[in-house]
C-alpha cells in the first residue's frame, strides 16, 4: 500500500466551510429557491385556511349549509385526510423522480387549486372551498417528502442542521404571515353579522392573494437545481396502508430513526394542542379579543423560529442530539409555568384590545412562556429532523419521511380527541396545557430510557459548553461513516472527556480501567461503551485486541490513547489491531489547559503530569491529522507524527 495520507471528507464537494454562517445558504441556488418555494407554499396554506375559517365563522350567512361552530374543525380534518391517504404514495414518488421536477409540478398544481379556491370565495360556495381545502392537503402531502429528502442531497453534513433550522424558521414565519394576511383579507369590508355587500372586497382580496402567492411559488421553483432520483427503477405500491406499514418497518431497523419519528410526531401533537387552543385561551382565560390571538401566534412562531436558528450555533454546526432533551425539558417547564401564570391573571369586564392586553404586566409572563416554550420546541425538532435525514437509507429516505407525515397526522387527530374529551370533562384550557406538559415529560422519559444516547449527548454537550470545553480542528478529516481508528496523543481523564465532547460522531474510547471506576467520568465512559484497556490487551488472552477489532469490523469509530513514552500508551498495539481489522488511521494531538475532572484519582503512569491542572475547567484543542492507510500507520510513523505535531503545539504562542 502507498504511504500517502488518504483523503476522507465529511462534506459534499460543493459544501461551504464549516465556519460559515447558515444564512450564507440563502445566497446559494441549491438552497434559496427551494427555501422560498416551501415558504410560499406554507404561507398559502394558512392564508387560505384562516381566510376560509374566518369567513364561515363571522359571515356564516353568506355560506348556506355551513355550521360556524364546527366549520373550523371540519376544515382542519379535511386538510389532514390526504396525509393519511396519500403520504405513502408521495414518498415513493419522491424517491423515484427528480425532486426539482416534482416541486415545479406541485406548484403548477397549486395554481390550479387556487383557481378553484378563488371561484369558491367569489361565489360564496362552501363545497368548492371544501374541495380546495382537500386539494391543498394533497399539495402539502406530496411536497413534504420532497422537501425533507431534498436537503440531505443538496447540503453537506456540516450544513444540515443550519439548513433545517432555516426551513423550520421559514415555515413558522410563513404560517404567521399567512395567518395575519388571511384574517385581514377576510375582514376587509365585511361586518360581523355578514350583512350588506361590503364583504365582497374581502373575498376578492382572498381569492387574488391566494392565486398571487401560488404564482410566486411556481416562479421561484423554476430556479431549484436538478436533484436526481435515488431509486429511478422503483415500482410504486399504490396500496397506502401496506406501503405505510412497510416504511415504518424500514424506519424501525434503526432505533434512533424510529424514535426520531415518534419524537417529531409528538411535537406536532403538542403544537396542535396549543395552536388549536389559542382562540378559546384568548377569549375565556385572557379576556381578550380575536386580535390578541395574532399576538399569541406571533410569539409562538417567533419563538420556534429563533430556536430553530440557534440550533446551528448551539450544536456547532453538526448533528447534536443532546439538544433534544434540552428542548423537551424547556417545553415542559414553560408549559407548566403557563398553567400557573394563567391562574394569576386580572379579570376584565370586557374583552381587551391588543393595547389594553399588553398594558397588563401579568400578560407578559404568558407571552414569555409561549415564546420560550416554542423556542425550546425549536431546539427539540431541528436535531430530530437532521437525525432522520442523515441516518435514513438514501434509497428509502423520502418514504420514511412520508411515513412520518402519517404519524404526524395521527398524533394531531389524537390531540384533538384528547382536547375534546378533557373539555367535555370540565378541564379548562390551562389544565389542558398542564396535562400536555406532563405527558411530554412521560414520553420524553420513555424515549431516553429506550435510547440513553440522547441523555449521554445532553450531559456531554453541557460539559462541553461549560467546564470542559474542547475544540476540534480539521474535523472533516474524521470519516463521517464507516470504521476508523483515532490515535490520540494523550492518556488522561481530561483527554478522554475532550474526545467524547468534541467527536463529530459516537466514539468508543480504549481507556484505563481506573477511569471506568470513577464517578461522573466513569459513568460517561461506560454509557459511551468504552473499552477497558486491560481487557483489550490482557496477558495470555488468545486475541488481546479482539474488542477493538470487533468494534472496527462493525463500522464504529474507535480511539486509542498513545502518548509516546507513557506506560499506558496503546501505540505498540496499533499494528496488531490493523492486521486484524484494517481501517483508516487518524492521528489526533491534544493540547491546552487541563483542569480537574470528576474522575477520581488518575491511575499512575497515565500521563497526568505532562500538563498542569490549574483549576476546575479545561480548555483543550484536539488537532486532527491527515488520515493514513492501514499499511502506512506503523508505530514509528505514528510516534513521529504525534511528537512532531505536539512540538509544534508547544511552540505556538498561547491564544
Amino acid at each position: 500500500m502507498s504511504d500517502r495520507p488518504i483523503q476522507v471528507s465529511r462534506r459534499r464537494p460543493d459544501a461551504a466551510p464549516g465556519h460559515a454562517s447558515q444564512f450564507r445558504l440563502m445566497r446559494e441556488r441549491r438552497f434559496a429557491p427551494f427555501f422560498w418555494t416551501q415558504f410560499f407554499g406554507a404561507m398559502n396554506d394558512n392564508v387560505f385556511k384562516i381566510g376560509f375559517t374566518s369567513l364561515v365563522t363571522y359571515q356564516a350567512a353568506r355560506f348556506s349549509g355551513v355550521d360556524p361552530k364546527t366549520a373550523a374543525f371540519l376544515i382542519s380534518a379535511i386538510f389532514i385526510v390526504p396525509f393519511v391517504l396519500f403520504s405513502a404514495t408521495s414518498g415513493q414518488i419522491a424517491d423515484k423522480y427528480d425532486k426539482a421536477m416534482l416541486m415545479r409540478g406541485v406548484k403548477t398544481f397549486e395554481i390550479a387549486v387556487m383557481l378553484v379556491g378563488a371561484a369558491g370565495f367569489w361565489l360564496h360556495s362552501a363545497p368548492l372551498l371544501y374541495a380546495c381545502t382537500f386539494l391543498m392537503g394533497v399539495h402539502s402531502t406530496v411536497f413534504g417528502p420532497v422537501k425533507y429528502a431534498y436537503l440531505p442531497q443538496q447540503l453537506g453534513t456540516a450544513e444540515l442542521v443550519g439548513g433545517n433550522g432555516l426551513v423550520e424558521m421559514g415555515t413558522f414565519v410563513a404560517i404567521l404571515v399567512g395567518t395575519i394576511a388571511g384574517g385581514v383579507a377576510a375582514g376587509l369590508g365585511g361586518d360581523a353579522g355578514g350583512s350588506g355587500n361590503g364583504g365582497i372586497a374581502g373575498v376578492e382580496m382572498l381569492g387574488g392573494l391566494c392565486l398571487a402567492i401560488a404564482l410566486a411559488g411556481r416562479l421561484v421553483s423554476h430556479f431549484v437545481p436538478a436533484c436526481p432520483p435515488v431509486q429511478s427503477g422503483l415500482r410504486i405500491n399504490w396500496n397506502p396502508f401496506g406501503e405505510t406499514w412497510r416504511n415504518l418497518k424500514l424506519a424501525h431497523r434503526d432505533r434512533m430513526v424510529f424514535l426520531g419519528l415518534i419524537g417529531i410526531s409528538w411535537l406536532w401533537f403538542v403544537g396542535a394542542t396549543f395552536l388549536a387552543s389559542f382562540f378559546n385561551f384568548a377569549k375565556d382565560v385572557l379576556s381578550a379579543d380575536p386580535d390578541v390571538v395574532t399576538v399569541l401566534l406571533a410569539m409562538f412562531s417567533l419563538g420556534i423560529g429563533l430556536g430553530s436558528l440557534l440550533c446551528e450555533r448551539l450544536s456547532r454546526r453538526r448533528l447534536e442530539i443532546g439538544l433534544v432533551p434540552l428542548g423537551s425539558l424547556g417545553m415542559s417547564a414553560f408549559a407548566i409555568d403557563l398553567y400557573f401564570a394563567s391562574h394569576a391573571l386580572p379579570r376584565a369586564a370586557h374583552l381587551l384590545t391588543v393595547a389594553a392586553f399588553l398594558r397588563q404586566p401579568a400578560h407578559w409572563r404568558v407571552l414569555a412562556d409561549l415564546f420560550l416554550l416554542a423556542m425550546f420546541g425549536g431546539f427539540y425538532s431541528v436535531p430530530l429532523y437532521a437525525l432522520i435525514q442523515s441516518r435514513s437509507e438514501p434509497g428509502h429516505r423520502a418514504r420514511i419521511i412520508a411515513a412520518n407525515n402519517i404519524l404526524n397526522s395521527l398524533f394531531m387527530i389524537v390531540s384533538s380527541l384528547m382536547a375534546m374529551a378533557l373539555t367535555a370533562a370540565g378541564v379548562g384550557i390551562p389544565g389542558l396545557f398542564l396535562v400536555t406538559a406532563l405527558l411530554n415529560v412521560a414520553l420524553a422519559g420513555g424515549i431516553y430510557l429506550i435510547e440513553p444516547a440522547f441523555l449521554l449527548r445532553f450531559v456531554l454537550w453541557g460539559l462541553g459548553r461549560t467546564v470542559h470545553r474542547a475544540r476540534l480542528e480539521h474535523d472533516a478529516r474524521i470519516p463521517a461513516r464507516g470504521p476508523a481508528l483515532l490515535v490520540c496523543g494523550g492518556t488522561d481523564a481530561a483527554g478522554a472527556l475532550a474526545m467524547l465532547v468534541a467527536s463529530p460522531r459516537p466514539v468508543r474510547l480504549v481507556v484505563a480501567s481506573a477511569l471506568l471506576d470513577a464517578s461522573l467520568t466513569g459513568w460517561l465512559l461506560r454509557r459511551s461503551r468504552a473499552i477497558p484497556a486491560a481487557a483489550a490487551r490482557a496477558a495470555g488472552a488468545r486475541d488481546a485486541i479482539e474488542p477493538v477489532a470487533q468494534a472496527l469490523e462493525q463500522g464504529e469509530l474507535v480511539c486509542v490513547f498513545a502518548r509516546p513514552g507513557d506506560s499506558g500508551s496503546f501505540l505498540p498495539d496499533v499494528a496488531r489491531i490493523l492486521a486484524r481489522a484494517p481501517a483508516p488511521v487518524v492521528p489526533v494531538t491534544l493540547s491546552g489547559q487541563r483542569g480537574r475532572v470528576p474522575a477520581g484519582r488518575p491511575p499512575t503512569g497515565q500521563g497526568e503530569a505532562h500538563a498542569p491542572r490549574t483549576g476546575l475547567t479545561s480548555r483543550l484543542t484536539l488537532t486532527v491529522g491527515e488520515p493514513l492507510e492501514p499499511g502506512a500507520a506503523t508505530p514509528e510513523r505514528l510516534k513521529a507524527l504525534l511528537e512532531r505535531s505536539a512540538g509544534r503545539r508547544d511552540a505556538a504562542p498561547a491564544r
